[in-house]
């Protein structure tokens, strides 16, 4: 491509008055004005064509940077912008306020697949000048193939957002985004590349710099938030935590987040603060497409108090909150000072407040365990390939490796970056390039996590300023007392609950009853596994119960001590059996007798649950879904549907005299489902005319 001389129309100062005519367009103000730090970022861009890193603080103007150059570039007939971009909350938001600004912008993203035909058609014809796109689609075969090649050879910039992403190091690092390394390399000479991120600390910022490449500029700013006013409020109960929120949460300043660690308790939080006559709604990656961009409109609006949500909230650079309360703390200040910096953008005095949990760390343990597996199985899936001599699906592939979708994608995901295997059509491909298992990286990565979640824990006794702390964590050079947080005397948050909200959190988590879901349709490719099922699950479970999720703030805590590693077996504890006894109450089951799935970890815990659900039902224990082959160790296959399948028919077979009616299924734990679904099958091959699980807890 041919690159613009520089002439008077491309001389420093004349691209610097456009600037500022372009950003007050963006802005939609006539007394906008260009920071210094701002035109340095944009002279690199536009009059070097350089390479850059920005370091700056959530608010400080990031996507103002790539939309002014953007406009700049066009001008002077360079191609489209892309920018790649994880949040798809914040995509709707830059297109809208590029919009706003005369910037013509396009998403291709995996929620409008219907949209990318048009989408390649007006970016072929020059309607557009902002392509986002979502790092997913970097490892699309069509996309990567057909599509990337011409955006690497025509584009006029490319945008990196959140570039710490890119960074094994970074607190939230995507496999997806080592592709952005492919694609750095491909970029021709002359075309300018910005990395963005407000969450980098040094090593993370010399990391991203290094695969930027080509003598990036790094331009790191403070990353104090004048804004915002940092506390902790330490209360030791779930019922208080809840009692706290529905007390305080109309005292913060204008509308805000509330963010939870897990999906199960934005949903729980959430119903309880409307209980109490809040204007809330749970927001998660679970949420419907069309449902989270309604939320996110009437949050950025002000029309709703808060979102109750995970991190898969991000906003865009114009919504204005006037507060973020964290109930349990992330896995890390890094992680933590991203959250909290969605508030506080436009508004002189935002309010944040961590009311920490018991549980976090076990909440973090679970997220560890979805760490890069071990070497064995890595090599399990190169040699599935291999012998395969053909694609396979992600399915298919899980009938032959004990890993669960979600971490077998990621795997692949960083195996076809390092060249050991290809996403093709079709599913994926063994490439014969010799690969090397990396344990020192991956242990090194490990204990970078394990030391900042340490840091988490200290940020929440520190005696010295909270802002500090997280500039420090960030290795801000400028980090000092910001006289504005808990410690510093500036914010003094309410401790207090009041006995009514109490009361009633209490009343509302001790409440059991979850719905168990049943399985609908069976594994993919079990017939790789000697397993002759498929398709839809036609004599399978009803809907059953559980007591709670072992992550629920209630009876949660309770079901997480019975199941914790090294607990003794023994008999349902007491205050678990009134739970029980409470849910059948709300349920009304009407059976014929009881089965129960053998147990070789807790064999006391089931009898006694089956015995007593016997008692109380005035029903008989009919049999049980029995273990025959104890070579098949509790558990094994639970990462992946299809292991699981055939694990659970190896290991059991049922013994029952079963009747003629409905039956109830009684087990101490539903993690995968798939045991409670085969027992159904199997009970209702023996006659049974309806099978109805009831377990203590949900979830593994």
């Amino acid at each position: 491509m041919s690159l613009v001389s520089t002439t008077p129309e491309t001389d420093g100062r004349h691209v610097r008055d456009q600037a500022q005519a372009h950003l007050r367009a963006l802005v939609g103000r006539d007394d906008a004005e260009l920071r210094d730090d701002q035109w340095t970022a944009i002279e690199a861009l536009v009059v070097e064509r350089r390479r850059a890193l920005v370091v700056q603080r959530t608010g400080w103007g990031k996507s103002a940077v790539y939309f002014v150059a953007t406009l700049l570039l066009r001008a002077q007939g360079a191609g489209p912008t892309v920018i790649v971009s994880p949040l798809l909350a914040l995509m709707r938001n830059q297109i809208a306020a590029a919009e706003r600004a005369g910037v013509r912008a396009v998403t291709i993203n995996s929620t409008n697949a219907e949209e990318w035909e048009p989408v390649h058609a007006a970016i072929a014809a020059g309607e557009v000048d902002v392509l986002l796109v979502s790092p997913e689609r970097l490892n699309n075969p069509g996309f990567r193939d057909e599509v990337l090649p011409r955006l690497a050879a025509t584009c006029g910039l490319l945008v990196v957002d959140e570039a710490h992403c890119i960074s094994d190091w970074g607190h939230d690092f995507r496999p997806d985004y080592r592709r952005i390394r492919t694609l750095l390399g491909d970029l021709p000479d002359g075309i300018p590349v910005l990395a963005t991120t407000a969450t980098a600390n040094a090593r993370v910022t010399e990391d991203v710099a290094t695969q930027v490449g080509r003598d990036a500029l790094v331009l790191r700013g403070s990353l104090d938030r004048e804004s915002l006013r940092l506390a902790v409020v330490r209360l030791t109960t779930a019922e208080q935590r809840l009692a706290w929120l529905a007390d305080h949460l109309d005292e913060q300043p204008g509308s805000g987040i509330v963010y939870c660690l897990t999906v199960a308790a934005t949903q729980e939080i959430a119903d309880y603060l409307r209980s109490r006559g809040h204007d809330v709604a749970s927001y998660s990656g679970a949420t419907e497409t069309t449902e989270r961009q309604e939320l996110e409109r009437r949050l950025a609006a002000g029309e709703i108090k808060a979102l109750v949500a995970t991190s898969a909230l991000g906003m865009g650079f114009d919504a204005t909150l006037g507060f973020v309360v964290n109930v349990g703390a992330p896995q890390s200040p890094v992680a933590y000072y991203q959250q909290v910096g969605r508030a506080g953008r436009g508004t002189d005095r935002a309010d944040v407040v961590l009311l920490p949990q018991l549980e976090d760390r076990d909440i973090w343990a679970y997220f560890a365990s979805l760490a890069f597996p071990r070497e064995e199985r890595v090599r399990e899936t190169i040699g599935a390939l291999v012998d395969a001599g053909k694609p396979l699906s992600t399915a298919t592939l899980e009938t032959y490796v004990d890993l669960g979708r979600s971490r077998l994608e990621t795997m692949l995901k960083v195996l076809d970056v390092d060249g050991a295997v290809r996403r093709v059509r079709g599913g994926w491909e063994a490439t014969g390039r010799e690969w090397t298992y990396d344990a020192d990286r991956y242990a090194r990565v490990a204990e970078t996590r394990d030391r900042e979640q340490r840091a988490m824990l200290d940020y929440l006794t520190t005696d010295e300023c909270r802002m500090r702390y997280l500039r420090e964590q960030l290795d801000d050079p400028g980090a000092e007392d910001c006289g504005r947080c808990d410690t510093c005397g500036g914010f003094t948050p309410a401790t207090t609950v009041s006995d009514s909200a109490r009361e009633e959190a209490g009343a509302r988590l001790a409440r059991p009853g979850v719905v168990v879901e049943p399985r609908k349709m069976w594994p993919t490719a079990l017939a790789n596994l000697g397993v002759d099922l498929k398709g839809k699950i036609a004599e399978g479970a009803a809907e059953g119960r559980a007591v709670a999720r072992l992550t629920d703030l209630g009876h949660g805590q309770a079901l997480r001590e019975l199941f914790r590693d090294g607990a003794p077996d023994g008999p349902v504890p007491d205050a678990l059996a009134r739970a029980v006894v409470e849910v059948l109450h709300d349920w009304r089951p009407h059976v014929d007798g009881i089965v129960a799935v053998e147990s070789a970890t807790r064999p006391a815990l089931v009898d006694s649950l089956a015995g007593g659900l016997s008692r109380f039902l005035k029903k008989p224990v009919v049999g049980r879904w029995a273990i025959v082959d104890p070579g098949v160790e509790p558990g094994r296959g639970a990462s992946n549907s299809a292991q699981r399948v055939a694990a659970v028919g190896r290991r059991f077979t049922l013994d029952a005299d079963v009747p003629a009616g409905p039956v109830l299924l009684v087990d101490d734990r539903v993690v995968t489902g798939w045991t409670l679904t085969l027992a159904a099958r199997a009970l209702r091959a023996a006659g049974a005319t309806e099978v109805l699980p009831l377990v203590l807890a949900s979830g593994g």
